[in-house]
């Protein structure tokens, strides 16, 4: 029989629960609004990227302005008055860029200048340049089939565009990067004397688009230079081949590779009140690429994340776990950012628990793709409606970032943000990544947007995951 007196307990003790879930609920709802105003009338992030992109500039690897903006952030951050700041020391390559590229093609006895740059990476031309018959090809793949007879004494010309119809540039993007990064390897194998890449741009225009280029385990004196194409200026080389197959292209570089140089990653902790020795990351690539200043890629996604810690202590909150805001140093050519990080944090037996990278520039934020199990995606997506006000809607399975992937184990969840990407391969890794392309509010609601999900990861953690674990074993 039920006891009468048991029927009352057990349902009082689940009209405690559902009233606990609500104020729990209502208490979320409020925190993220309080978190989104601050954001957006007290934020941070764009007076930070003003000053990275307008007074600091392109922070190449290596170089002077990469050291300011190492100092440059931690100074702001040791302002914030967190608990700890730190710069984790790591060595990087320093490539240099060297002299302004030049480059043409003949046509008919006239010269058709074109715009072109070094791919990150490669060596220079001989002095005086590289002057030689075209060969366009669509992919470096094409190039087995055409073999040495067809190649040798050319310059390899690359011309593979960004697929149109793919409504996730990112994947587009992912398409194409092999032809920049492989090409040149490739092409030295059957005698070519250098390549021309298409840049990995969505639009058309005059700005050629760099970006890391390898040789793998090319011999020093088999490499060949590899430069970056315009997208107008790549349509017009290929309409001219189709009328002269044997027109000439001139380039000539002088960039340089020196030895590698010490840079850090720059670190800021909040320690948790409950949990200080379960981690949380967010962070961003504090180097660029040099034609630009950087703002899109990735000084957003530095910004925004200095402001996570800033934003959570502006809004009340006090995290049970430790947070941490990394900035990572060399994403685009090397990751040893990166490495470095998740190499210190398995020496130190660190145990973080979630990681989340924004570096996919500062454009309206749409949510973020998640690396983890199905159990811990389906609890994170019941957290939708209360993005839902901001327009957040996208919380799907997917790739989280390059920084924070060594990270990847099977207790840690990894995500990105993404904000809308249509327009972030006008710009990417190209002179026009530049301050004046980045909205302030844009780039506010995406720094409200990660501090909400930080919020929301530390609050409720990672239990998920321990309990499939516990069921699988």
């Amino acid at each position: 029989m039920n006891n009468p007196l048991n029927l009352i307990l057990r349902t009082a003790i689940f009209l405690c629960l559902m009233l606990s879930l609500t104020v729990s609920a209502q208490t979320d709802e409020e925190t993220l609004k309080t978190i989104y105003k601050t954001s957006l009338t007290n934020g941070k992030s764009y007076e930070w990227l003003d000053y990275l992109s307008n007074t600091i500039g392109g922070r190449l690897s290596g170089s002077t302005n990469a050291e300011l903006a190492v100092q440059y952030t931690k100074a702001e951050l040791e302002k914030l008055g967190l608990d700890k700041v730190w710069l984790q020391p790591v060595m990087v390559p320093k490539w240099v860029r060297g002299e302004k590229e030049m480059a043409y093609f003949e046509t008919s006895g006239a010269l058709n200048k074109v715009n072109i740059c070094a791919l990150g990476g490669s060596i220079a031309t001989p002095n005086g340049g590289v002057k030689a018959p075209v060969l366009e090809v669509g992919s470096y793949k094409d190039l087995e089939k055409l073999g040495e007879e067809k190649i040798k004494g050319k310059i390899v010309f690359i011309n593979r565009a960004l697929q149109a119809d793919l409504i996730h540039t990112f994947e587009a993007y992912g398409g194409c990067s092999v032809e920049r990064y492989r090409g040149a390897a490739e092409a030295a194998k059957y005698g070519a004397l250098g390549t021309i890449v298409r840049s990995l741009s969505s639009r058309q225009d005059d700005y050629p688009h760099t970006g890391s280029m390898g040789y793998g385990d090319l011999p020093v004196e088999q490499r060949i230079p590899s430069a970056a194409i315009s997208t107008n200026d790549a349509v017009k080389l290929s309409e001219a081949l189709k009328k002269d197959k044997n027109l000439e292209f001139f380039f000539e570089m002088s960039c340089q590779q020196f030895d590698d140089v010490e840079s850090y990653n720059v670190i800021g902790q909040i320690t948790g009140s409950e949990f200080p020795d379960e981690y949380i990351v967010v962070g961003g690539h504090l180097d660029s690429w040099d034609l630009g200043d950087g703002a899109h890629d990735d000084g957003a996604g530095v910004v925004q994340s200095m402001d996570v810690l800033r934003l959570l202590k502006e809004s009340g909150v006090k995290p049970k776990r430790s947070i941490r805001v990394v900035l990572f140093m060399n994403e685009e050519n090397g990751l040893r950012g990166g490495r470095k990080y998740a190499e210190v944090a398995n020496e130190k037996n660190e145990k973080h628990v979630f990681a989340l990278e924004s570096d996919s520039g500062g454009f309206t934020p749409r949510g973020f793709s998640f690396d983890c199990s199905d159990l811990m995606l389906s609890k994170i997506q019941a957290w939708k409606p209360l993005f839902k006000p901001y327009l957040i809607h996208f919380f799907e399975e997917g790739y989280s970032g390059a920084d924070i992937r060594p990270l990847k184990n099977d207790d840690i969840v990894l995500a990105g943000l993404r904000p809308d990407s249509q327009r972030y391969f006008d710009h990417h890794h190209a002179a026009n990544d530049t301050f004046e392309h980045v909205n302030k509010r844009e780039l506010e609601l995406g720094a409200a947007t990660m501090t909400s999900l930080v919020f929301l990861m530390d609050k409720y953690g990672t239990q998920t995951i321990t309990n499939e674990k516990k069921l699988k074993d």
